[in-house]
């Protein structure tokens, strides 16, 4: 492959990564703090970015230097993104800025199209209940930090920065033209498992628990109201809600569009496993989708099915005493 050829698809990458190029200049300027005449300069291929540059592009970007290259292994690389979403730090919060924006791009593209497979709440939906939210970091906290001093729930807080953030997040992800989820169908026994379980050992008080049982009925009306209409009520986006007649190991999602493609898999709820690789993203497509035959629908197409899931999960709930 010629050098320029090599040049033009990584320019090109850059505008599937920022399609709006104001939007991709403010990037660059600030990612490599060098001036706006420079970024030009470099866009219209007057001069060209250097090694350094391009390397520091491409990873904070995640961008693949062996896709662009044409030079192809056989191979299909996968990204591990580390998160510490209880304490992050600079990078943890300006990759989590990035998330939020890039999801916010997705509202225009009409085609975008996200699905989660999902054996655990996906953060897209309890993000928006405070004491469920504080329930899932804390549960995080305890599983996976090496601090040996344990933290009871009453004294796990968020700060104001990653609270605004959880608040972002929760509303961008509205902005998605078409969603699908599909739950296991244990998916809230589980979670009241392990409420019940750090109840036993104290780490939750009776009060608190009553907090979390209020988001989870919350939550189960929010859910109602999703599967009544098929849509987020805030948007109007449309949401397919599935319950899987199998269970489901883990959770992974794909986010789909005709220009750019990730998808993920969501592992010990801190890393996020993920790559933007067309080939596997089109396998990911075609694999989740088909976890629709063993599952079934209870949003908008059968209310028989949409009635007895939320029975049975209210009264599940109602067992949380």
């Amino acid at each position: 492959m010629k050098s320029d050829e090599w040049y033009d698809r990584f320019l090109e990458t850059l505008l599937k990564v920022y399609p709006k190029k104001a939007q991709l200049i403010e990037k660059l300027i600030e990612l490599l703090s060098i001036e706006r005449g420079a970024v030009y300069r470099r866009l219209r291929k007057e001069i060209p970015f250097s090694f350094y540059e391009i390397v520091k592009i491409a990873s904070e970007w995640d961008i693949s230097l062996d896709n662009i290259s044409g030079i192809h292994s056989g191979k299909i690389t996968f990204f591990m993104q580390p998160v510490n979403y209880v304490d992050p730090s600079k990078q943890d919060l300006s990759f989590l800025k990035y998330v939020i924006q890039s999801i916010n791009l997705l509202k225009d593209f009409p085609d975008a199209e996200f699905m989660d497979i999902c054996n655990k709440l996906p953060r897209q939906l309890y993000a928006g209940f405070k004491h469920l939210y504080q329930f899932y970091l804390f549960k995080w906290k305890y599983e996976y930090t090496i601090d040996k001093k344990v933290i009871p729930f009453s004294k796990f807080m968020i700060s104001k920065e990653k609270s605004l953030l959880i608040t972002d997040y929760y509303r961008a992800i509205k902005n998605v033209p078409q969603t699908n989820f599909i739950f296991d169908r244990l998916l809230f026994d589980n979670l009241l498992s392990e409420v019940l379980y750090f109840y036993s050992i104290r780490m939750i008080t009776c009060q608190e628990k009553e907090l979390i049982k209020t988001d989870l009925y919350a939550l189960l009306d929010y859910l109602w109201e999703v599967a009544t209409n098929g849509y987020y009520p805030e948007t109007k986006n449309k949401v397919n809600l599935y319950i899987s007649n199998l269970n489901v190991n883990t959770n992974y999602s794909y986010t789909y569009t005709n220009q750019a493609n990730i998808c993920f898999v969501h592992v010990f709820d801190k890393y996020e496993i993920y790559t933007y690789h067309p080939e596997m993203v089109l396998n990911f497509k075609s694999w989740m989708q088909l976890k629709k035959r063993a599952s079934y629908q209870i949003s908008e197409v059968d209310e028989k099915s949409k009635i007895e899931y939320f029975s049975k999960q209210r009264k599940l709930v109602d067992t949380l005493l």
